[in-house]
């Protein structure tokens, strides 16, 4: 990866817009993905009716969980070919306008199949992003210390980007009502179905629509963006060579493909197979049920006392009140577990460059989850959810923070697991030559992460089925998920943690 000499040197202005861009990349990357945990509950029981915990309602949760990183990884991995054949900047470009744009579209869904169209196409932009981002950055930076750094601390971006669209969404829950009207476009509604008046300011909209905003800052900085020095010097001198998926399996690049690959299932697979669960599994514990039931109690009350209502919309308008806490409830939760997440990918990149050992920079924190993970997805939500703390940090948009039994486990398990995705974004450009850099990152991110590893959600929903608590409440919902979470995700470490002695060795900088 080093700079030819007859490059020329980045300004720094350059430099800053280049990590900008990324950083921003990288940020809205996780805050697409992670809005489905989050808004996956009320668009499911609003387009459909499904009640929670119903064969399908379930259903639907596994076909959104896996449909798109189905769709992403194979499209993903044309990306990461078309990385190499055309450039960087320009599919780094155009990977995030899909996203952003097909966020915002899916807010005016009138169905789940069309819901599910559209979080395919983002979850391709997402995919693809995130290897020419990451292939963009290695190549930016010559010297090893600094490029580590930039692609350490870009990333880490990435867990802002989680504790955002955890706001965001809790920003949606209060602020929802006094929005504008979502109106659906007439060939819609004709094709789809009308939304009701109830739900046009329903909260899972605005958190969908919020993806847009990424779009706005590339569109003014796009012009002021190089491609990438290395990457274009060589095509220009009719040196690059040709890409190609075959060649990423070759006998020098086998091991290399196989390992990263089932590597980067297992970290992905423990966030979306255990963590990425907690949203299902929030609105189970005792205090969270006992907040829902004052509430829901007031609400009665006081629709009551109005007399305007008949008992059917009071009924109605008291489900309504009690979803609102179990949701706010679980984007709290989830800011813990990206704060969590935020730290660790610090730690990663820290870690990265003051150890030497690429295999003990990822084991530390694979020992660390696989203790904590099976402890809070087996014990903690068996046992009392101990409140010790209720932080208010409304005057920073950040709303509450609950300190609890429950989040100090999501917090640690967050900082194991998300570090080990930065690990893999820093060693991923080492281990393959220049040429088919994006084409090896792209296997081993997105058929690897995208494809095998996030469809650990849709194995765990599918052993949530299966799971001895009857009934349909609140708490055995939580138990069901929270027990198959502990299973997939313990298998994901495991397997994670084996996989890690067979690193390969970095690649020398003259295979480049």
């Amino acid at each position: 990866m080093s700079a030819p000499a007859d490059i020329k040197p980045l300004s720094g202005a350059t430099v800053f817009l280049i990590c900008l861009i990324a950083s921003i990349g990288f940020a809205f990357d996780i805050y697409e993905l992670l809005m489905l945990p989050l808004i996956l509950r009320d668009s499911v029981m609003e387009l459909k009716g499904y009640a929670p915990g119903s064969p399908e309602f379930n259903h639907w949760l596994r076909l959104m969980f896996y449909v798109p990183a189905f769709a992403g990884g194979i499209f993903g991995l044309l990306g990461g070919y078309l990385t190499d054949r055309f450039g960087r900047r320009r599919v780094l470009t155009y990977s995030i306008l899909l996203y952003a744009f097909s966020a915002f579209f899916a807010g005016f869904s009138t169905s789940l199949p069309m819901l599910l169209f559209l979080r395919c196409t983002t979850f391709i932009g997402v995919c693809v992003e995130f290897v020419a981002a990451v292939a963009w950055l290695a190549e930016l930076f010559p010297d090893p210390k600094r490029r580590e750094q930039v692609l350490g601390y870009t990333q880490a971006f990435s867990s802002v980007g989680g504790l955002m669209v955890a706001v965001a969404n809790g920003l949606a829950v209060d602020l929802g009502k006094h929005l504008p009207e979502i109106a659906i476009p007439g060939f819609l509604t004709g094709l789809f179905g009308q939304i009701g008046e109830a739900y046009a300011h329903a909260p899972w909209r605005y958190t969908l629509m919020s993806g847009l905003i990424p779009a706005i800052p590339l569109i003014v900085i796009r012009p002021f963006l190089p491609e990438s020095p290395v990457w274009a010097a060589k095509r220009a001198a009719g040196t690059l060579r040709r890409p190609s998926i075959a060649a990423i399996f070759s006998p020098q690049l086998r091991r290399t493909t196989l390992v990263t690959t089932v590597g980067f299932a297992c970290s992905l697979g423990a966030a979306f197979g255990a963590i990425q669960q907690m949203p299902q599994i929030v609105p189970g514990l005792k205090d969270v049920q006992a907040k829902a039931d004052a509430v829901a109690k007031k609400t009665i009350d006081e629709l009551t006392a109005e007399g305007k209502l008949d008992e059917k919309a009071i009924q109605g308008r008291a489900r309504a009140a009690r979803g609102a806490v179990a949701t706010k409830a679980a984007a709290e939760y989830t800011k813990v577990q990206e704060l969590g997440g935020l730290l660790g990918r610090f730690l990663m990149a820290i870690v990265i460059v003051r150890l030497a050992s690429w295999g003990w920079s990822l084991r530390i924190f694979q020992l660390g989850g696989i203790v904590v993970l099976p402890l809070l997805f087996w014990f903690f939500v068996r046992a009392e959810n101990t409140v010790f703390l209720e932080i208010d940090l409304t005057a920073i948009k950040l709303g509450h923070l609950p300190i609890t039994t429950m989040s100090l486990g999501m917090f640690f398990a967050g900082l194991f697991t998300v570090a080990q995705l930065s690990f893999w974004g820093n060693f991923l450009p080492h281990v393959y030559p220049m040429h088919l850099r994006g084409t090896g990152e792209s296997f081993a991110a997105n058929i690897g992460g995208r494809m095998i590893g996030t469809s650990a959600a849709a194995v765990t929903l599918f052993l949530a089925d299966f799971m001895p608590y009857e009934g349909q409440g609140p708490l055995e919902a939580a138990l069901r998920f929270s027990s198959a979470s502990a299973i997939v995700g313990g298998i994901c470490y495991a397997i994670g943690l084996g996989i890690s002695f067979l690193l390969p060795q970095p690649l020398a900088e003259s295979d480049d």
